[in-house]
């Protein structure tokens, strides 16, 4: 199915069902959420696509997004001082981009193609639970390892598509990590990967002995500045 969306390219990727908080400043990114707001752009729907590289993306440089991204729902939001917005919005579902169009409105509109789940070339339900098993057991030694704070809140019950996504969200994973988990389409091959980004960023914790910062936290100093 082909949709046309406006586009947010961001220094980070968002994934399905994740959150994602947004300081918006730029007078195009104004002009998006407002008619999101006003229901212009139907079901308060954009898509969220990473750079790979720097936070901006302007118009002699749009090769530098990655080519699936992922939807976001708008939701509550509040407006700052001069024009600024502070809103929420939250990771609905996989594009990829077919085409970019920089003139049809003050921001980026995007022809695209969602990409739904295929099916595994493997698949039963006792591999399903062993692989969720592993990587939630993946999960639970990396938080072990001391990120954050000592004690672990295992994640829900959740359909194993999602899993992937959700073991990711509270992990540090590089830009690049959190892309290859959303452009993969397979749920099992996508909760083998989270598993093995996981183990080794366990292990660089235990060799390090520290944490280094999410992408995102820098992305919102960078723009309350």
């Amino acid at each position: 199915m082909v949709d046309t969306i406006p586009l947010f390219p961001l220094g980070t990727v968002l994934l399905p069902e994740a959150s994602l908080p947004l300081h918006i400043f730029e007078a195009r990114y104004r002009q998006l959420v407002e008619d999101l707001l006003k229901e212009v752009v139907p079901h308060r729907r954009f898509g969220v696509v990473g750079i790979k590289q720097g936070w901006e993306v302007g118009e002699g440089n749009i090769d530098s997004m990655y080519d699936v991204g992922c939807s976001a729902l708008l939701g509550e939001v509040h407006q700052l001082p001069e024009g600024r917005y502070d809103a929420s919005s939250t990771g609905e579902s996989r594009f990829r981009l077919l085409q970019i169009d920089t003139e049809a409105a003050p921001y980026l509109m995007a022809r695209v193609e969602w990409l739904p789940d295929t099916k595994p070339e493997s698949d039963s339900d006792r591999l399903r639970d062993r692989i969720a098993a592993s990587a939630r057991a993946s999960h639970e030694r990396y938080h072990s390892s001391g990120l954050r704070n000592s004690s672990y809140d295992p994640p829900g019950e959740v359909d194993i598509e999602q899993l992937a996504y959700t073991l990711a969200e509270d992990c540090v994973l590089s830009l690049e990590d959190r892309q290859d988990l959303l452009a993969e389409t397979d749920p099992l091959a996508r909760l083998r990967l989270v598993r093995k980004l996981i183990q080794r960023e366990a292990e660089f914790l235990r060799e390090l002995h520290a944490i280094p910062a999410p992408l995102a936290e820098f992305a919102q100093q960078t723009s309350d500045n």
